[in-house]
């Protein structure tokens, strides 16, 4: 990937598909930051993976300069601080108090809506997929009024750039839409929540995520992948 060297040589260990490695590649994008990018097989995990994240064995990893860092929102934060004044868009706002609701959010993201999403995401019935889609929509009210409190009438929920909450919640785009093709949902319909469905439009045209996002046919590739072996599975048991 072209781009300034950042002060380091940097490497990013993930998989194509992941939301939490598209989180750290977007964010990446955004400071202009070159890097050398190594898919991995997690059904055969390489030494390098295991050495570098020894503890929970797992993507996305970004080595700085031979040290790894881990956990998706741990890298973001490490980006943001390590190549902060450089010009280019923050993920975390300068105030104190902005800082903290950015930080709420987003972990709103990881440890709310993707948990009760994922239910829809794991759902191979249709009685299964209505019912999850019921409680998660919830959680989707409560972002739409986030939306609105963190953006202050801006674009984004960092606000005239992308930030934390909109890189965290915007990697999971493409599956949310390829999710919603197969249930034959809309999660973020236009009439119930205007305000995240217009930010979903703009978050995707941004360069930095246009580059990075996975193809929606291929995602929905593997989508049915996934499907028809958790559908043969549950057959089995």
């Amino acid at each position: 990937m072209a781009g300034r060297g950042g002060g380091g040589e940097l490497r990013l260990l993930g998989t194509w598909s992941s939301p939490w490695v598209i989180r750290v590649r977007v964010a990446l994008g955004m400071k202009g930051l070159s890097y050398e990018y190594t898919e991995e097989d997690l059904s055969s995990k390489s030494d390098h993976l295991l050495r570098s994240n020894p503890v929970h064995e797992k993507v996305p990893v970004l080595i700085h300069g031979g040290r790894p860092v881990c956990e998706s929102l741990v890298v973001l934060e490490y980006i943001d601080e390590t190549w902060g004044a450089t010009g280019t868009p923050q993920l975390l706002p300068a105030d104190p108090y902005d800082r903290a609701t950015a930080r709420f959010w987003t972990n709103y993201v990881n440890d709310t809506f993707f948990p009760s999403w994922k239910v829809l995401f794991r759902s191979t019935a249709a009685e299964q997929r209505a019912e999850a889609f019921k409680n998660v929509v919830p959680r989707v009210e409560a972002l739409e009024r986030a939306f609105g409190e963190c953006s202050k009438g801006k674009a984004f929920f960092g606000g005239d750039d992308a930030g934390l909450v909109d890189v965290a919640l915007g990697s999971h785009l493409v599956w949310i839409k390829v999710v919603d093709e197969v249930a034959g949902a809309n999660l973020l319909d236009e009439a119930k929540f205007p305000g995240l469905a217009a930010w979903a439009e703009r978050f995707l045209a941004v360069d930095a995520v246009r580059q990075v996002m996975p193809d929606a046919g291929d995602v929905l590739k593997q989508y049915k992948g996934f499907l028809a072996k958790w559908t043969a599975g549950a057959g089995s048991s």
